[in-house]
C-alpha cells in the first residue's frame, strides 16, 4: 500500500536523515536505533544532524508526522479503489500486509515502545488513529457511521494479528466476515 522509500543521495541532509529514520525506526524500532546509526546511514555529520534535529525526540516526532502523511494518503487512495467499505477496507489492508517491509503499524509500535514517555508522540498517535477512523467513517453510509469505533477495533486487531505472524489472507477473511455481520442492514 505504501510507496517504498528510495534513498536519494542528492536530497537535502534533513530529507536523508528523515528517510533513514523512517526505515530504521520502522524496521528495527525507535529504541534500538541510535542517532549514530541514523547519521551513518544518512551520510551526514553529527553537527548537521543536530542542526536539523536537536534531539532524538525531535526526529521521532518528524518520523511520526511524515509516516502519518504517507500512510493516510495511501490508505485513503486504497479505500477509494472500491465503492463500499466492505470491499475497500479488506483490499486496502491486504495490500499493506503484503508489503515486503510490513512490520505492523508504526503508531502502535511507537506507543508500545515509548508508552507515555513522549507526550507529543502520544498526541500524534491519537491524531493518526482519529484520522484513520474518519477515513473509514467517510466510506460508510450515514446510518452505519455509529459503527466506526467497532470497525476500527477490528482493523487494529487485524494489524496486530498479521504482525505476530498470522496469515494475512486468513486475517482479512475474518475481518471481512466481521464487517459483513456488523454492517448488515438494520443491524
Amino acid at each position: 500500500m505504501l510507496e517504498p522509500l528510495i534513498f536519494d543521495a542528492t536530497a537535502s541532509a534533513r530529507d536523508r536523515i528523515l528517510l533513514c529514520a523512517q526505515q530504521l525506526f520502522y524496521q528495527q524500532g525507535i529504541r534500538a536505533t541510535g542517532v549514530d546509526k541514523v547519521i551513518a546511514q544518512a551520510g551526514v555529520t553529527k553537527v548537521t544532524f543536530y542542526r536539523h534535529f536537536p534531539a532524538k525526540n525531535a526526529l521521532v516526532l518528524a518520523f511520526l508526522q511524515q509516516r502519518h502523511q504517507r500512510w493516510m494518503l495511501a490508505f485513503r487512495h486504497a479505500l477509494n479503489q472500491h465503492a463500499a467499505l466492505i470491499d475497500a477496507l479488506p483490499a486496502a489492508l491486504l495490500s499493506w500486509f503484503r508489503d515486503d517491509d510490513y512490520r505492523g503499524c508504526a503508531f502502535i509500535n511507537t506507543a508500545a515502545e515509548l508508552g507515555d514517555t513522549l507526550a507529543e508522540a502520544s498526541e500524534l498517535i491519537r491524531q493518526h488513529k482519529r484520522e484513520m477512523a474518519q477515513a473509514i467513517s467517510d466510506k460508510l453510509m450515514p446510518a452505519q457511521q455509529v459503527k466506526t469505533a467497532q470497525i476500527v477495533l477490528l482493523v487494529e486487531g487485524a494489524i496486530v494479528q498479521v504482525q505476530i505472524g498470522e496469515e494475512a489472507e486468513r486475517v482479512v477473511e475474518v475481518l471481512r466476515a466481521a464487517l459483513e455481520a456488523l454492517l448488515k442492514t438494520g443491524a
